[in-house]
């Protein structure tokens, strides 16, 4: 338990609880707009309002990330999560009062644009609050692996959760839930006290430091790649369930995912392990990659469930070392903008494998939508082992986005001493 009281010790318990609540409006939307429509309109508007809004959250995220940098944390969390709240409360309305979809299009996406980043933007608190403390490369790796396995979490809730109040209360319950925990707990987690303030170095600011690098382009296809995993595996379960007649044990097959990878999460807080992060980036690709390859051997759901919950196993450690290396690769001037990036990629990897499998299931069966998984782990694969290497992920000085000194040049060499003469002048 020292892994997690050290990370407690650093804001208290309260902060990881906000962030965990803060966050689930961004597992809920989709899925709540999703269900809603389903039920209310039809599965084909609710495809193009639900698309609608994870593109909102694409584009979105980077410039709230940059705005955040820029300007604090705290006025943007405070502008965005209520704006979020009275953009979901206003999608619900649109669909109860017969809107045409256009409208009700735009309105999700609205709220895709609006949602506040929790999840960047509490890895960049923690990076803020642990880099200054004496053992702050430990401490910081165990709190962004901490953060981590809240996502997993909130993602593994937040379906479960939307499925629930959706069946007890009403179609819309899911989405109302969602703006409620933006309006309260949104609001709550920019106001706590460890919120981070505009990041300036010297006489610089964010504006005039360089984001863009070879390392965080690398950083951003690997996240790609693993949103597109999970949405070819996504969109494989779902064939799979309505192949064998029972679309509702989808969600329970997806949820072992999120348990293992939460539960590897936990593993790596309490043991972050000694290999450098490029190298247990490669191994989590590899072993996320051949943990996909049985999806196109299953034909039930107890295998089916089995092969996921192996690759939720793989699949925290390998966004512990992606965020940990953008940590280590991005200004700290910069830093909410690219994890943000980062969450970007997630999200458009989700949508571009679900755009290419849902169709492929259609016509091919199920495991053509696999077949995107395991395509993307492929790939990604190769993008490790060729381009993840330490000399590419050297750590950027402070502000300025150049790398920093290593440890032989750290001082100029010391002076000759002088002759003995001018010693004694």
């Amino acid at each position: 338990m020292n892994g997690f009281r050290a990370v407690f010790s650093v804001a208290g318990p309260w902060l990881p609880v906000l962030s965990f609540l803060a966050r689930l409006p961004a597992a809920l939307c989709p899925i709540g707009t999703l269900m809603m429509l389903t039920e209310l309109e039809g599965i084909a508007r609710a495809g193009v309002v639900a698309g609608m809004l994870w593109l909102g959250q694409a584009v979105g995220g980077p410039p709230i990330g940059r705005l955040a940098d820029r300007c604090g944390h705290r006025p943007v969390i405070l502008v965005a999560a209520p704006a979020n709240a009275v953009a979901a409360v206003a999608l619900v309305g649109s669909v109860l009062g017969g809107l045409p979809v256009a409208a009700s299009a735009l309105l999700a996406g609205l709220v895709g644009l609006t949602m506040p980043q929790v999840g960047p933007l509490s890895r960049t608190r923690w990076i803020a609050l642990t880099a200054s403390r004496p053992e702050g490369k430990e401490l910081t790796a165990r709190a962004l692996s901490l953060d981590t396995t809240i996502d997993e979490i909130s993602f593994m809730a937040g379906p479960a959760l939307a499925a629930t109040v959706v069946v007890v209360c009403h179609p819309s319950a899911a989405l109302l839930l969602a703006a409620l925990l933006s309006a309260v707990c949104g609001v709550l987690f920019g106001l706590h006290p460890t919120t981070p303030g505009p990041v300036r170095s010297g006489p610089g600011t964010a504006a005039g430091v360089r984001l863009a690098s070879p390392a965080l382009i690398v950083l951003c296809a690997m996240a790609l790649a693993q949103g597109l995993i999970w949405g070819g595996a996504n969109a494989g379960v779902s064939a799979l369930s309505e192949h064998l007649g029972d679309a509702g044990m989808a969600g329970f097959v997806w949820g072992a995912m999120a348990v293992t990878s939460a539960l590897a999460g936990l593993v790596a807080t309490a043991r972050p392990g000694k290999r450098d992060l490029t190298v247990r980036l490669r191994l989590a690709i590899v072993a996320q990659t051949l943990l996909v390859l049985p999806l196109l051997a299953v034909s039930g759901f107890a295998g089916t469930t089995l092969v996921i919950a192996g690759i939720g196993a793989a699949v925290a450690p390998h966004l512990i070392a992606v965020f940990g290396l953008a940590e280590r690769v991005a200004p700290a001037v910069r830093m909410g903008e690219a994890m943000t990036l980062l969450g970007s990629g997630l999200i458009v990897g989700q949508g571009v494998a679900a755009l290419a499998a849902g169709p492929l299931a259609q016509a091919y069966g199920f495991r053509a939508a696999f077949g995107v998984s395991c395509a993307a782990g492929l790939a990604a694969c190769a993008v490790a082992l060729v381009l993840v290497r330490g000399r590419r992920f050297t750590p950027v000085s402070a502000g300025s986005g150049r790398p920093a000194p290593s440890a032989t040049q750290v001082s100029p060499p010391a002076p000759e001493p002088a002759p003995a003469a001018d010693r004694r002048a």
